[in-house]
């Protein structure tokens, strides 16, 4: 029974006041990740295709905080990409950042179920990409509600990307169709509902 998500919270923006909120350049796109700096979230792979991005006036925000932050910043500097990626550490309230995205990956490649800030990302409006870990793709139903790469693949990842950034008519269609499939499956009401019905079922 997965964790239901607030739709009225986590809900759709207008991402150039969102990113100017931010203090971003709202013409510049925004590729993100919420999420806890942990290897297995594959943040390096993430760093390491948007390196090469064909966009290279793109900005990579990573949000959150963890085990890994030296080493992202580490890698961050050797590439060179100091100036063009952001990483603010963790955030009482993601909703802002969610809203500020124009693509949202997480490129996890282990120790998954169905983690909550993809489905959050949904909800928010933003073309998701990410990989077949854990039940990850029973969440995003491949190019319906979003883009599916091979694990520890930047290149793969990098060209998902560039395939968003490049046909925002398919990245909206993604998003329209993935807050419709988690308003019908993973809101907070149908989780209430699924709790209700399991406690009727044991109770004497």
């Amino acid at each position: 029974m997965p964790t239901g998500i607030d739709l009225a919270r986590y809900a759709p923006a207008d991402r150039a006041q969102a990113k100017a909120k931010l203090g971003l350049d709202p013409v510049q796109p925004c590729i993100g990740i919420v999420a806890t700096l942990r290897s297995w979230k594959g943040h390096r792979y993430l760093v390491e295709a948007f390196a090469g991005l064909k966009q290279t006036n793109a900005r990579l925000l990573m949000v959150g905080d963890g085990p890994g932050r030296d080493n992202l910043k580490q890698q961050v500097a050797q590439l060179g990409l100091g100036e063009r990626v952001h990483m603010p550490g963790n955030q009482a309230d993601v909703v802002p950042w969610l809203q500020a995205l124009d693509v949202f990956a997480l490129p996890s490649y282990a120790n998954e179920g169905v983690p909550q800030a993809l489905m959050q990302a949904m909800a928010a409006g933003v073309p998701v990409i990410s990989t077949r870990v854990g039940s990850i793709d029973g969440l995003i139903r491949r190019e319906e509600t979003g883009l599916l790469v091979p694990a520890q693949d930047a290149a793969a990842l990098r060209a998902a990307i560039e395939r968003l950034l490049g046909d925002p008519a398919l990245g909206e269609k993604l998003a329209q169709a993935a807050r419709a499939w988690v308003q019908s499956r993973y809101s907070r009401e149908r989780m209430l509902d699924s709790m209700e019905a399991v406690f009727r079922g044991i109770a004497p």
